[in-house]
């Protein structure tokens, strides 16, 4: 196996680990930012710094200030006076269309996602941007898993 694919699978595999923090019950997206293969920052979605950890309202219905799994790692980033210029995000779910836009202002050169979002204008805004996208299906990652099992098994 390719060693690239090796860490966009591994670090894909710890995006959907991190994904588990949100409080989110409709979908958990989590998000890494890797540059150098050095993770730089982190993201789940969820509501604003100092909020409940609600993120639906009574009728099921995403509360329109939850921030996005890479909005939070993108901004975090930015907090922590590190440079996200050609880094790489792995993220559970493909972007939407607002999240694509600051993943090309914060320079990040690279997307690795697992599962499509139901609007794909976030992917084609990035890849009309000149930046690299792929996706890597569950299907890919539950082979690696079992590798790695089977690996560790022997």
């Amino acid at each position: 196996m390719d060693k690239q694919l090796q860490f966009d699978l591994s670090y894909l595999q710890m995006a959907g680990i991190w994904a588990r923090n949100s409080y989110s019950k409709r979908l958990q997206v989590g998000a890494l930012l890797v540059k150098d293969r050095m993770i730089i920052s982190d993201g789940y979605n969820g509501t604003p710094s100092g909020f409940e950890n609600v993120c639906e309202d009574e009728n099921g219905v995403t509360k329109p200030y939850v921030l996005h799994a890479e909005a939070n790692a993108i901004t975090k980033v930015a907090k922590s006076g590190n440079s996200s210029e050609g880094a790489t995000l792995y993220i559970t779910a493909s972007p939407c269309m607002e999240c694509a836009k600051l993943i090309i202002q914060s320079g990040i050169r690279r997307v690795v996602y697992r599962d499509s979002y139901r609007l794909d204008d976030g992917i084609k805004l990035l890849e009309r941007a000149g930046i690299q996208v792929e996706q890597i299906d569950a299907a890919t990652i539950e082979k690696f898993e079992k590798e790695i099992d089977d690996a560790q098994k022997a």
